[in-house]
């Protein structure tokens, strides 16, 4: 609720205001389950959008879609108003988006794979060093190639590519190890399981759709209906970090301003830093402390303090603690670690009073003008001016379909890219392979006929030589038989004239 251009947050003898000029130093809303925290949000999401500044949250059990309704008048509520003394109190409605990556109870939320990067995709992925390596490598591969990677089929037929090419990639960009890529392709096959392949694609979302107001300058409330996605808790904490990373890169400085930009509500938060990278845990860090300047303040939700690392903690300035159940050393130990990040009050034991607070009560403390963290304060949360709990589906629809998103998100196209761009490469290699493999055998057909020929020829040649040769026999023998039959002819006329002469004289 806003009053005084200051938002009430909660009260004890006195109203608790989160001031808007220091409402982009960030926060924490903390608290063991069933404490009041998803109140909470609701009453700080709601005077944020009164205020005319956008939100983004997640919803995590499905009951913050009531926000687009007002609230119903109740004794319980009105007891609750009556205590704390609101004259001007009334049920109202919230401009309100609906979004989910699986397309089913939202807008679909899709970014492209080049977008998301191999860094935080390999936080997706689960990837090894080693694995995440080789990413590296196909990632730098498409660009360098011109090959956009848009969906995960273009991830992995750019994988397959570099695999199968490796030898000349290994030159110019390292090492493409087979088993690395192949434990890649599976755990791709994983996310798709997950139903990662519908966060990739396009149209992909742009973040600059969720910093608007309606017709009288309500900030909408961007909702991403979670129920589903936080199922995959890896899948869920990667794509809200990418949304966090892709506002810091996108927005421009604006330095301090009288109220934030976008307000950013991050959920079930532990999820984000649970097995989290050091280069990771780092990267959020930075973005933590220089998504400020961009006029974003960001707000996590957990259930203690101690979920969140030391260098995002310090930077959270705004802090509502609800209460904190302390029956184990480990959790007696979150207790007084949640009692030591407020300014202490001497009025009471911070660590005391966190394990005594009822639902709906809370310790708070807020930057006041200057930036000077006030001293914790034990008061009653606010309650929110829309519905409590979820819409009906019929509602949610209708607002679905009569946003303007809708006809921009609702259709996915598939455009050209690497798997197409890959897949006309290889038909052109395997066309030209099978040319080459058709030459070759025709070309050694060729050979085989004109060898074949040759020795026909050969053989011919020398059936010819044969047959000459034996012609010639023949010629020569019969010339031959008759010289020597004219020989012998004459010898013997010879001999025969010399017989007669001999028997009867010489006629002389």
């Amino acid at each position: 609720m806003v009053k005084d251009g200051k938002i009430w947050m909660s009260k004890n003898e006195n109203p608790q205001f989160l001031y808007p000029n220091m409402a982009n130093r960030h926060g924490l809303i903390a608290g063991a389950t069933g404490t009041g925290k998803t109140v909470t949000l609701k009453v700080m999401a709601e005077a944020f959008s009164a205020l005319g500044v956008p939100v983004f949250l997640a919803d995590i059990k499905g009951d913050l879609s009531g926000m687009c309704r007002p609230g119903n008048e109740s004794e319980d509520m009105s007891k609750r108003i009556a205590k704390f003394g609101i004259d001007d109190w009334s049920y109202t409605s919230f401009p309100t988006r609906f979004f989910d990556i699986f397309g089913k109870n939202g807008h679909p939320v899709r970014t492209t794979v080049s977008e998301m990067g191999p860094i935080l995709l390999s936080r997706l992925l689960g990837l090894t060093a080693a694995q995440e390596g080789v990413l590296n490598i196909v990632f730098r591969a498409a660009d360098d190639n011109g090959l956009l990677l848009i969906d995960l089929k273009d991830l992995k037929a750019m994988l397959q590519y570099v695999t199968e090419h490796r030898a000349e990639y290994t030159l110019s960009y390292g090492t493409v190890n087979p088993q690395s890529a192949g434990a890649i392709q599976r755990a791709l096959l994983s996310l798709e399981s997950q139903g990662g392949d519908l966060f990739f694609g396009e149209p992909a979302l742009d973040i600059m759709d969720w910093i608007a107001t309606d017709e009288s300058g309500r900030g909408m409330i961007n909702i991403l209906d979670s129920t589903e996605l936080v199922q995959s808790p890896i899948l869920y904490a990667t794509f809200l970090l990418w949304l966090l990373t892709e506002l810091f890169e996108r927005l421009p400085e604006i330095g301090d301003a009288d109220k934030p930009r976008l307000v950013f509500f991050f959920d079930e938060a532990h999820l984000l830093f649970r097995d989290m990278p050091k280069a990771l845990t780092e990267k959020i860090e930075q973005v933590v402390k220089l998504i400020r300047s961009k006029g974003v303040g960001v707000y996590f939700i957990s259930q203690s303090p101690s979920d969140i690392p030391d260098a995002v903690l310090a930077q959270l300035g705004n802090r509502i603690q609800h209460a904190l159940r302390a029956y184990t050393p480990a959790e007696q130990k979150a207790v007084r670690t949640a009692a030591q990040t407020f300014r202490q009050n001497p009025a009471f034991d911070t660590s005391a009073a966190i394990m005594e607070l009822g639902v709906g009560e809370a310790l708070v403390s807020f930057l006041d003008e200057k930036g000077i963290p006030t001293m914790v304060e034990r008061t009653f949360i606010l309650p929110p001016q829309s519905l409590m709990g979820p819409v009906d589906a019929f509602t949610r629809n209708s607002v679905i379909t009569n946003s303007p998103l809708d006809e921009k998100y609702g259709t996915a196209v598939d455009n050209r890219s690497a798997y197409e761009d890959l897949t006309e490469q290889n038909a052109k290699e395997d066309e030209e392979k099978q040319r080459a493999k058709e030459e070759a055998a025709a070309a050694k057909q060729k050979a085989k006929e004109e060898a074949a020929a040759l020795k026909q020829k050969e053989k011919e040649a020398a059936a010819l030589k044969k047959k000459k040769e034996k012609t010639t026999e023949k010629i020569l023998n019969k010339t031959i038989g008759r010289a020597t039959s004219s020989a012998f002819s004459a010898i013997g006329r010879q001999i025969g004239n010399s017989v007669i002469r001999g028997l009867f004289g010489n006629s002389k």
